[in-house]
């Protein structure tokens, strides 16, 4: 598998994996999709040029691939273009996609620069004098052209018990748990996070975190650990956050960079939650003590140490 590094750093090798960046790409062969489209592309205003990179797992080679596309013969959209490309200039040319809507986050990528939603990224937005580039989602390992492996990021989302935790006879009862208005409201701007991923993978502290000891759990995570912990109808809510404090990295290592609040499809702010998160364990701290010896003086180091 390869892994793509964050934006403007050269190629590079971070241990077993081999790197490439999203805009340094002149190491990679670029080659061009057919004659056939290139000659078509000649001379037409309305032609925009998709480099998108590409990963062949059977022989190791990572190359751009530019597919000339008409603007006015494709949807607006950028996956419109990518399942035009696929249709009829390279059934090879691999991605994720599903519900073109925004709500199953399936076509994350990184386009010119940023990471979105292929489906929701348009293309006239996207184009930098009639060039679009084309990435997988950055410091992922890659299965195969733009689709990243996903396996870590949804093990960290399984880690946090992302279901509602209730009393026995709330379970065993037919009848529904009930919150008030107020309560609901708390939910809003957390439960419409799509696990796109396309936070995590544009914060540098979940790059740095990935080469080392994989703990801190990212944006978009911890924005899913505090939807459940902001549930009125959860009954494990300290417990959460004793598991969220323990150690160094799950919570804290967040720098408050806010990339995730930049970059979110569904204009989340990721960053607040994990501010919300930090308040409430501290708190909690305060009233009930955090699990385990030295939690203060654990919290005091990483601030020396790493600024967090």
């Amino acid at each position: 598998m390869f892994r793509i590094t964050q934006i403007a750093k050269p190629v590079a090798s971070l241990g077993r994996v081999t790197c490439i960046s999203a805009r340094s790409h002149g190491t990679a062969a670029t080659k061009t999709a057919s004659d056939k489209f290139a000659k078509a592309a000649s001379g037409d205003s309305n032609v925009v040029n998709f480099e998108i990179y590409r990963y062949d797992p059977t022989t190791g080679k990572q190359y751009q691939q530019v597919y000339p596309i008409n603007t006015k013969e494709c949807g607006p959209m950028i996956l419109d273009a990518l399942i035009k490309i696929k249709n009829e200039q390279d059934g090879t040319l691999t991605f994720r996609r599903s519900c073109r809507e925004g709500i199953c986050g399936s076509c994350a990528m990184n386009i010119s620069g940023g990471n979105t939603l292929a489906c929701l990224k348009s293309i006239e937005s996207a184009k930098e004098d009639n060039k679009i580039k084309i990435y997988p989602l950055p410091h992922m390992n890659v299965i195969r052209d733009l689709v990243p492996d996903m396996s870590n990021f949804y093990a960290q989302h399984k880690s946090i018990r992302p279901w509602l935790e209730l009393t026995p006879e709330q379970a065993a009862s037919p009848r529904e748990t009930l919150q008030s208005v107020d309560d609901r409201k708390k939910l809003n701007g957390l439960y419409e996070c799509i696990l796109c991923a396309c936070c995590s993978t544009s914060c540098p502290s979940y790059w740095w975190s990935e080469g080392g000891s994989k703990d801190y759990l990212g944006p978009a995570v911890l924005l899913q650990a505090y939807r459940w912990i902001a549930d009125s109808r959860d009954i494990q809510r300290s417990e959460r956050l004793r598991q969220l404090a323990e150690g160094p990295f799950k919570l804290y290592k967040c720098h408050t960079i806010m990339n995730c609040t930049k970059t979110c499809p569904k204009h989340l702010n990721p960053g607040k939650a994990i501010g919300q998160l930090k308040k409430e364990a501290m708190d909690l701290h305060g009233k009930e003590g955090m699990p385990g010896p030295g939690f203060q003086k654990t919290v005091a180091d990483n601030f020396v140490k790493h600024g967090f």
